[in-house]
């Protein structure tokens, strides 16, 4: 591979690494070409998988700041799965495959910049896709919406409740207060019709 070959592979490799959120190393030896393609379909269409040379990738690794994640593991006849979108999509297809296909064999890899084990990767694959989570997600913030939706409807016939009942307290208590303001009244004073009698008094005395 002539020298601008070879750095056009690695600012290819290197623009890889940074722009995917996650990298899966794996060796390959003894699959053939046809193995490898039904490999890439099991993957999805939200991955790459590419047969890589090891020094322009360590290069490209080191580029993209991921030296000490990478370097140890490339050795031996490499391929990288490359994930732009959903990494538990890729990590099944992989886990699924070298089940089938033992000479596909998970070396480790990358995810947001930290490494990971092989077994950490088949762990990651026993999750749920990110679809899956998205429909949960969904599903539980609709039950929610819905209630709060009918806390938001009840709350006017609580408050017109609220309502009644303190205009019926009110009622009682004005009531309550008419009544009992006879027992505590004091008596009338002497009206002007004592008046007369008392001055017939003075005169006949």
């Amino acid at each position: 591979m002539a020298r601008a070959e070879k750095v056009t592979a690695v600012a290819e490799l290197t623009e890889r690494f940074q722009n995917s959120s996650g990298a899966v190393l794996t060796e390959y030896r003894g699959l053939s070409v046809s193995d490898l393609g039904a490999l890439r379909k099991a993957l999805g269409a939200n991955a790459t998988f590419s047969v890589v040379k090891n020094t322009l990738t360590k290069i490209a690794a080191t580029e993209a700041g991921l030296a000490s994640e990478l370097t140890d593991l490339l050795s031996g006849p490499s391929a990288i799965a490359f994930v732009r979108g959903d990494v538990v999509e890729t990590a099944k297809g992989l886990r699924d495959f070298s089940r089938t296909n033992p000479l596909l064999v998970i070396k480790g890899g990358v995810l947001d910049g930290k490494a990971m084990t092989p077994a950490e990767i088949v762990r990651l694959a026993d999750l749920e896709s990110r679809e899956v989570l998205l429909a949960k997600l969904a599903g539980a913030m609709k039950a929610s919406l819905a209630g709060a939706a009918a806390t938001f409807n009840a709350l006017p016939v609580q408050l017109a409740m609220l309502l009644g009942a303190l205009e019926r307290k009110r009622a009682d208590g004005r009531d309550e207060g008419q009544a009992a303001a006879p027992v505590g009244a004091s008596p009338d004073p002497v009206g002007p019709t004592e008046e007369p009698a008392a001055e017939a008094a003075t005169e006949e005395s």
